[in-house]
């Protein structure tokens, strides 16, 4: 008989307020549900330019943070902001993780590394994406796919600057835009902020694009699991955790 996997203890370090109510939300949809342990990080402007995302993803903010986590118990940790972690390039995020994993002691990972590792699981190599970035930022995250050997068939921008405006975007606006940049030829549908909602159309995002849809909250969770060995397959999370194992 197979030992029932005690409930996982994650740790997310969260830019700002937007779409952080997605965490929990997941855990609670979770079986067995996890404990999730949330930090706000700071930062001196909301803006997805290179150089406030920069700045939001430093070692000193993403330290700050993590002190806070240290008496949590968590057992992974993610530094959730997809951009906030590519734009500073492979060498940044590993700088990035490097610092988590001395601070906490537990295995650490980014969202955007967190894409590239979902996609992988998924057997995908052609995808399509919807950002809510503007259009430097969303190419950056596509030169980022292709360290992985990931072909990106098609990018959208919709151009949005602030996180706090993102995360105003309701299930209809979200579902109209994954429809709208859904590819016959991808294997794989992103959309790339964790400022935006998903994780409660995850399964209706995928009805309406007839494809797997990668959204950032919902692969920083599986990340978070899957780095702390307690991912097993889930229902109403999205294909990505339905063939988990």
């Amino acid at each position: 008989m197979t030992q029932a996997l005690t409930p996982a203890r994650l740790g997310f370090l969260y830019p700002g307020f937007a779409a952080e109510d997605d965490y929990p939300r997941m855990g609670e949809m979770l079986e067995p549900p996890a404990r999730v342990s949330l930090v706000h990080t700071e930062f001196t402007e909301d803006a997805h330019t290179v150089e406030a995302l920069s700045e939001m993803g430093s070692i000193p903010r993403l330290s700050k943070g993590a002190e806070a986590l240290a008496d949590s118990q968590v057992e992974s940790v993610l530094w959730t902001s997809t951009s906030a972690s590519f734009v500073l390039g492979l060498d940044g995020i590993r700088g990035q993780i490097d610092a988590l994993q001395i601070i906490l002691g537990v295995p650490a990972s980014t969202t955007a590394m967190a894409f590239a590792h979902g996609v992988k699981a998924l057997g995908a190599n052609r995808v399509a994406i919807a950002a809510t970035y503007p259009e430097d930022v969303a190419q950056r995250f596509r030169q980022f796919l292709g360290h992985f050997g990931i072909e990106v068939v098609h990018l959208a921008s919709r151009g949005i600057v602030t996180a706090a405006e993102v995360g105003t975007l309701g299930k209809d606006k979200v579902i109209d835009f994954a429809t709208a940049n859904t590819r016959a030829d991808a294997d794989a549908l992103l959309i790339p902020d964790t400022a935006l909602h998903s994780a409660a159309w995850l399964t209706e995002l995928e009805q309406a694009t007839r494809k797997p849809v990668l959204t950032a909250n919902q692969v920083s969770f599986w990340e978070a699991l899957r780095l702390c060995g307690k991912l097993t397959p889930q229902r109403g999370l999205g294909r990505l955790f339905e063939m988990t194992g």
